[in-house]
């Protein structure tokens, strides 16, 4: 999913293209789109690996992004390089990223 200060960048989430099961990402690499009443932005991946699910329910209620972020989950993958979970930022240091 995306942050709640993503989603309100964003604006009101239109679309959310996901990629298909089986796909491999690739960290720092898109993976696929989301639209907002105001922009397109490509998805970006946290970690390479597998693509083992997709929410495909964001096809028919892509508002949920932006209701529930926190929540609403956009790939389930399994990851290739466990080394990359390590350079996830914690939610401390994203918001000092943010301030």
């Amino acid at each position: 999913g995306i942050t709640d200060f993503a989603q309100r960048q964003l604006g009101d989430v239109v679309y959310v293209d996901l990629p298909a099961i089986g796909r491999l990402v690739t960290a720092g690499a898109a993976f696929g789109a989301i639209e907002s009443v105001k922009a397109v932005s490509e998805l970006f991946a946290p970690v390479s690996g597998e693509v083992l699910e997709a929410n495909t329910a964001l096809a028919h209620r892509p508002e949920a992004v932006n209701s529930a972020p926190h929540d609403t989950w956009f790939i389930r993958v399994r990851v290739s390089n466990p080394s990359e979970v390590a350079s996830l930022l914690s939610s401390t240091e994203y918001q000092a990223l943010l301030t």
